[in-house]
């Protein structure tokens, strides 16, 4: 079975606790950094191993990002070293109770009705809302420091505080060379206590949304990555392991299925979350869910397949582990996962996300597969 994205800190863990025996074989180090690039999909990089030289020779593995592969999930499975279903951040949007109703909430965001609907920090708890301890929570308690190298605004977020449940010592970084300095002045230490830090990196993920990935647009942002990549190979001490990964791969939209513009998909429907290449949906009542499934099915045929909750819970879709019934009761009655290069957009919620060119969550290779590099071959 190929590992995932939330087996990489517990191996972190053991690495840091000077144990070389650990199941991915993180070299260990007194220092740990975790540095997440945005959209750094292994089948991508593969294509483009001549734009990426120093990212592609020091790949040590392939991982599988897990189920939906979105930024929220993923970066909640990193942290805590579990999968979705264990954690609950199960997409970029799903349903909460609201009231004797469901409101839509962006886990991205950390927002209600929409990726521009109000703040829900202070409705939405995030410590109550994920409540499993984090692996990173767990080196803070056993005296690793932690630090994280992001842009500013993330620690405070909902999505930083429910993935890592701890806090630690920001090193600000909005561009990539910031990203650089804030990883080295990490590493650049003499005091003897470990550290951890997660780093990361937004703007592949950002420029093939919006251009398309292998885009000449994006393989420009690959290359400055890597030269970055290459010196901070050169320049690290070799106290520091270094491991670089994604969160998702991206494949760009072919065909678009406009679900606002289907009546037959709203007969019975509550609510639609989720994103472009995977919905949740919402039944009105269980009754109705046979029909749903039915309707959304007929209506998009080779574009998706559709499931019902409890089938993809069979199929251990969201991890190994049954989801508790809160979190059970987030996925949708009805999933309907996008298939080959089709998207299904929600225009009138979702004017923003209709738009894009590259999109991810599914389950292709490209969508699913994550390198994981390391300065320590």
């Amino acid at each position: 079975m190929r590992p995932t994205l939330a087996d990489v800190l517990p191996s972190v863990a053991l690495a840091l606790d000077g144990q070389a025996e650990n199941p991915l074989g993180v070299h260990p180090a007194r220092d740990v950094v975790v540095l997440l690039i945005d959209g750094l999909g292994a089948e991508l990089l593969s294509r483009h191993a001549d734009v990426a030289p120093t990212l592609a020779a020091h790949v040590v593995t392939t991982l599988q990002a897990g189920f939906p592969a979105t930024t929220a999930t993923s970066i909640a499975s990193l942290a805590i070293g579990a999968p979705c279903a264990t954690h609950g951040i199960i997409g970029y949007s799903f349903a909460l109770r609201s009231g004797d109703g469901l409101e839509n909430f962006n886990a991205l965001r950390w927002r209600t009705g929409n990726a521009e609907g109000p703040d829900a920090r202070d409705a939405v708890v995030p410590e109550d809302l994920q409540t499993v301890t984090s692996t990173v929570a767990q080196l803070a308690g056993s005296g690793i420091d932690i630090h994280f190298v992001v842009p500013g605004y993330q620690v405070r977020s909902g999505l930083t505080r429910a993935a890592f449940g701890v806090s630690g010592h920001l090193h600000a970084a909005e561009d990539l060379a910031a990203v650089r300095d804030g990883i080295l002045e990490v590493a650049r230490h003499d005091n003897g206590t470990g550290r951890f830090a997660y780093a990361y990196y937004p703007k592949l993920d950002a420029v093939g949304h919006f251009r398309g990935p292998e885009s000449p647009h994006w393989l420009h942002v690959l290359e400055t990555v890597d030269a970055a990549v290459a010196d901070l190979f050169a320049d690290l001490p070799d106290t520091c392991t270094l491991l670089i990964t994604g969160d998702h791969g991206m494949v760009g939209a072919e065909e678009r299925i406009d679900l606002d513009a289907e009546p037959l998909l709203h007969e019975g429907v509550r609510l639609i979350s989720g994103e472009a290449r995977v919905r949740h949906v919402y039944a009105d009542h269980a009754d109705a869910v046979a029909d749903v499934a039915g309707n959304w099915g007929t209506v998009l045929g080779r574009h998706a397949q559709v499931v019902t909750r409890e089938q993809a819970l069979d199929e251990h879709w969201f991890g190994v582990t049954p989801p508790i019934e809160t979190i059970a009761a987030r996925i949708g009655d009805v999933l309907a996962v996008a298939q080959g290069t089709s998207v299904l957009t929600c225009p009138g919620n979702e004017p923003m996300e209709s738009t894009l060119i590259g999109h991810h969550g599914a389950w292709t290779d490209d969508e699913q597969l994550v390198p994981l590099i390391s300065n320590r071959l």
